[in-house]
């Protein structure tokens, strides 16, 4: 049997697997494992697969995956999501539709901590919702905000998806983190746009609210200083090459940890429920990137993605149509499965192809994030949907689908900026001499 022949029914077996409900990280290992077994035999395959597994394990990269958990678990345990929202609505709340404004600023401040659309989703749905609801907000607007705002933890740097291609590809993480940026604040100002657009065409959507004096503006950013302080020391420190990415999650830790001890919101048992909180995603990761190694490592040798790199190559269609066909295959696949799974998924096939079009791979690690953030909004799944529909039940889907279809547009317009204008992503990193 030949080693595409193999890689085929590797892909089959592999997505059987996810439809019995197989952990998408096990399952790759299972499937990566399973068919080198039989393209070499299963005594250095076991041999491969023990050596490759400590490596990963012991990898800086994913050393710096587990402390900036562990910084967004302590940053949302002392409360600092509050502190964002509280200034965002300083600054931002007296304007009609203000509310939804300082809901997607703080999510994208709270996704600059956690690194984590979930975690965004989850800690914004408790605090801004019902601030929404009570002032009268309609449920679309606010349910829609929320969840598109959540997907900026995905983009906005440190980014745990980002750490992870960066991984993966064997990319620069801070040149990766530096191309974010920019495409990041565009997130914002596009979402802005749309949330301003609906309250024009719908007053009642969003009311005004009361403007804040210069004084309670001043006593809030006071109040505030701690997440002001810990973004500035985590991402200051990384861009100005005072710390190493490992460095700066380590430190990011130690400040967050220290908040929340000096707000008394760490008791023996908020401590430990933390840890394992954060030790409980860690693993899931690690066991999705092995997988991935491992089963990268199987498609490499089955010979599947260089034939799929020579034959779309072969097939003489422009480079710009590949990638809005790549474009809708991330959009589908982000709707159904983990962000993380997704990507890892594909990489041993897209990434190849990518260089071989010509396409800069830091480049491609924004757009990819980006894709997959509009897939986390996309029916018929959209993780972010279901997480704050899980947190807010009394909200039907369709009120939620409803209300992120404006978002899903405005995420549309962004796409196509970063696609048409690449300098939006590699400015920052060329200036700074990262690529």
């Amino acid at each position: 049997m030949s080693g595409v022949l193999v890689g085929v029914l590797g892909l089959v077996l592999l997505f059987v697997l996810i439809i019995f409900h197989t952990p998408i990280g096990v399952a790759m290992a299972l499937t990566g494992f399973t068919m080198v077994g039989y393209l070499i035999g299963f005594g250095p395959a076991f041999s491969l697969f023990g050596a490759e597994g400590k490596e990963v394990v012991s990898s800086e990269g994913l050393a710096v995956v587990a402390s900036f958990i562990l910084m967004g678990a302590f940053a949302n345990l002392s409360g600092l999501a509050q502190d964002l929202y509280r200034l965002a609505y300083a600054f931002l709340g007296h304007l009609r539709g203000g509310l939804a404004l300082a809901t997607v600023g703080a999510c994208a401040g709270f996704g600059s901590v956690s690194g984590s659309s979930v975690a965004t989703t989850a800690t914004m749905t408790q605090i801004a919702l019902p601030e929404m609801v009570r002032r009268g907000y309609s449920t679309t607007l606010s349910t829609g905000s929320i969840a598109a705002g959540g997907t900026l933890g995905m983009l906005i740097p440190p980014s745990i998806v980002m750490i992870i291609y960066g991984i993966l590809t064997e990319e620069f993480i801070i040149a990766l983190f530096a191309a974010a940026i920019i495409p990041g604040i565009l997130s914002v100002l596009v979402y802005f746009v749309a949330i301003s657009i609906i309250v024009r065409v719908n007053p009642a959507a969003g009311p005004v609210g009361t403007k804040v004096t210069r004084s309670e503006k001043l006593k809030i950013i006071k109040e505030s200083w701690g997440v002001i302080f810990l973004a500035t020391v985590v991402s200051g420190g990384l861009y100005t090459g005072i710390f190493s990415p490992g460095e700066s999650a380590s430190v990011g830790v130690c400040v967050a940890f220290c908040f929340a001890w000096w707000r008394k919101k760490l008791s023996w048992r908020a401590f430990f429920d933390t840890l394992i909180d954060a030790a409980g995603t860690t693993g899931l990761i690690y066991v999705i990137i092995i997988g991935a190694h491992i089963f990268s490592y199987f498609m490499t040798l089955s010979g599947l993605p260089e034939l799929i790199v020579d034959s779309i190559e072969a097939s003489g269609l422009s480079k710009y149509v590949v990638l809005v066909l790549l474009y809708v295959m991330f959009i589908i696949l982000g709707s159904i499965f983990d962000t993380v799974a997704a990507m890892v998924i594909t990489l041993p096939f897209v990434y190849p192809l990518i260089v071989s079009l010509g396409f800069d791979p830091i480049w491609w690690g924004v757009i990819n994030v980006i894709v997959m953030e509009v897939g986390m909004i996309t029916p018929p799944i959209g993780m972010n949907v279901f997480v704050m529909h899980g947190m807010a039940k009394d909200v039907p889907l369709t009120t939620i689908f409803k209300g992120i279809t404006p978002f899903v547009l405005a995420d549309f317009v962004r796409l196509g900026l970063v696609t048409a204008f690449p300098v939006l992503a590699l400015w920052l990193p060329k200036y700074w001499g990262m690529i």
